[in-house]
């Protein structure tokens, strides 16, 4: 019914830039938070961001300054931009969105994850 698929990943140098997509298509009614998570080999799976649906936005300590969230409705997309980026970001990084496909209560969906890889 409803798919987010995650793109923008890859190999960058630290102190580079990127940029992550994450587009949800199907039978969409409407879509309300959306948030980016990561996990790094051997660690546990860390929340990096939220954006509301009115954008209000949130950043874990880890990233805050250096990440922005945002997103564009009418293309029912959720972008990270990362910035200065460290070694430490390396991880896969995955979407997610609390998505109504009627007029029932919103579920959550994830992505598939895109890697991204910060090396010299």
């Amino acid at each position: 019914q409803v798919q987010l698929v995650e793109s923008g990943g890859g190999l960058v140098q630290p102190g580079g830039s990127l940029r992550l997509s994450c587009v949800a298509s199907g039978s969409i009614f409407g879509i309300y938070g959306m948030r980016w998570y990561r996990q790094a080999p051997g660690k546990q799976r860390e929340l990096v961001a939220t954006i509301t649906a009115g954008g209000t936005t949130t950043f874990a300590d880890s990233v805050r300054g250096r990440f922005t969230i945002s997103r564009d409705n009418a293309k029912n997309t959720v972008y990270l931009r990362m910035n200065s980026l460290t070694p430490e970001d390396t991880a896969v990084y995955f979407c997610n969105g609390d998505i109504t496909t009627g007029l029932g209560s919103p579920i959550t969906y994830w992505g598939q994850g895109t890697q991204v890889t910060v090396s010299s």
